[in-house]
């Protein structure tokens, strides 16, 4: 009786999820994001055990005391066998426990916790700058030169964005220092002291990927703009700015989104190099220093800091792409 129970339930579940395509495209998310984390955690576990030689000897340098050595590798638990270690490790996960830095002896959580809030302080406003300034440039780029006018615009449009899109951030980093900061010292250029000391590090981190969006924004624009409705919308007279805001602008959001969660995700990933140019605070100079000084349980929190970041921002930009356009994302895989 309890089995045909169980069994109507399951294909009652089954009929559910068809007749409700949020139910089986939050499923189909959730499910990805458990497995993606599942293999983030199990990788930034294997990262300290594949280091070649004796993670704890390189942490404490060639001369230092066995006895020590010995102490440190019982306190992060490196005696122990690997499966204890794992366990032990996803134990000190589930409780918010990162282990112990080794080389100021804090506790990972919150070095990362005081560090990490520096970063979003310079990523989250570049992500704003590189949208504002992308999709409309974009969008313009598209509206000046479609239909084959305009080539050598479009030519010049192609040709700076492609250029500005292809330089390491942390190369435009050091010549906005040269520039603005050497040969015409009007902005700050190391630490953090005061608004004008986020002028340059935003700016690194914007310029590149705001390039590299406004090719892919006039790319869909183009495409959008040679629509049927929007033929339509002309040969009614319909005024320039009712075709472009309120019937091209809304069906770039979808492209524009995506795009724009994996920049983030890169975008936190760049702070890393461009803030050890600038000497920022934050966690990505603290990576570069962890790395140095061989303190690899910093450095494991930190991926893990990073990577949970990277996996919630495309679920959340999933999320809101299905929102905009729940046919092609909620049906399609």
């Amino acid at each position: 009786m309890s089995l045909t129970v169980a069994v109507r339930a399951s294909e009652g579940a089954r009929t559910a999820i068809r007749h409700h395509p949020w139910a089986a495209f939050v499923l189909r998310r959730t499910g990805r994001l458990a497995v993606s984390l599942f293999v983030l955690v199990t990788a930034s576990f294997a990262m300290i055990h594949l280091i070649p030689g004796d993670p704890v000897r390189a942490a404490l340098g060639p001369s230092a005391d066995p006895g020590l050595v010995a102490a440190q590798r019982h306190a992060l638990g490196l005696d122990e066998p690997l499966p204890v270690q794992y366990a032990h490790f996803l134990g000190q996960l589930f409780t918010g426990r990162l282990g112990d830095s080794i080389s100021n002896q804090m506790p990972v959580s919150e070095v990362i916790a005081d560090r990490l809030p520096n970063t979003l302080s310079i990523a989250v406003p570049a992500f704003c700058l590189i949208m504002l300034l992308a999709i409309p440039i974009g969008m313009g780029a598209a509206v000046f030169t479609r239909d084959g006018r305009r080539r050598r615009a479009e030519l010049g449009f192609a040709a700076v964005t492609g250029v500005v899109s292809a330089v390491p951030e942390f190369l435009l980093a050091v010549g906005l220092v040269a520039v603005f900061a050497v040969a015409w010292p009007i902005l700050p250029v190391a630490s953090q002291d005061g608004p004008l000391s986020y002028v340059l590090p935003v700016l690194s981190l914007t310029i590149v990927p705001a390039a590299a969006l406004a090719r892919i924004v006039r790319v869909e624009a183009l495409r959008v703009l040679g629509e049927d409705y929007m033929r339509t919308a002309r040969a009614k007279r319909l005024p320039a700015r009712l075709r472009y805001l309120r019937h091209a602008l809304p069906n770039l959001l979808t492209a524009s989104l995506t795009v724009g969660g994996l920049l983030f995700t890169s975008l936190i990933a760049g702070t890393v190099l461009v803030e050890s140019v600038f000497a920022w605070p934050g966690l990505g100079s603290t990576i570069v220093q962890a790395i140095t000084a061989h303190d690899y349980p910093l450095v494991q929190g930190a991926v893990l800091v990073f990577g949970l970041g990277a996996l919630l921002i495309t679920f959340l930009v999933d999320v809101v792409v299905a929102a905009a356009d729940p046919q092609s994302t909620i049906r399609g895989n």
